[in-house]
């Protein structure tokens, strides 16, 4: 089978991901794809979403903080936004999601937005409703282990 002319070729973009969960939580790239083909095929319909053609390139998931590479069809990159944005549940598991940014390749995409490895959470004992608890601290944001689950904290709500 002969390759297509290079002006036959489709092109691509690649979107940059954050994903951030609690810190006991695991994802699978698996589960990670799936929860965006079902966004994107209900917000665009089966031809908008076979369209936009979102494809989960790379995945690396620790600790509840991960990055993900999205592949998407260049023209296409507002949808691809808008569904990734209606994606609030992978697996069961409750997920904030930004787009860190969009390149053409998927080394620059890597090079610019994707050259740390997710952040690792220190963990320490912190002070929250009078009683000292363990607490997980990412970026000045902490989430503290309560009796029923966790709770979303800042620097300025312990001290």
């Amino acid at each position: 089978m002969k390759h297509l002319p290079k002006h036959l070729q489709p092109r691509w973009r690649y979107l940059a991901i954050r994903l951030e969960t609690w810190p006991d939580e695991t994802l699978s790239r698996d589960d990670f794809q799936r929860a965006v083909w079902y966004s994107a095929q209900n917000l665009l319909g089966d031809t908008g979403s076979a369209a936009v053609d979102l494809s989960v390139l790379r995945f690396r998931f620790e600790h509840g903080d991960g990055r993900a590479l999205v592949r998407v069809r260049r023209g296409h990159v507002d949808e691809a936004r808008a569904a990734l944005a209606c994606v609030e549940r992978v697996a069961g598991v409750d997920v904030g999601i930004r787009v860190l940014g969009v390149a053409g390749t998927v080394r620059s995409c890597e090079e610019k937005y994707m050259g740390h490895a997710p952040i690792d959470p220190g963990k320490r004992h912190v002070v929250f409703e009078g009683a000292s608890r363990p607490g997980f601290v990412r970026d000045g944001r902490i989430d503290i282990e309560t009796d029923a689950a966790y709770t979303g904290a800042t620097n300025l709500d312990i001290e």
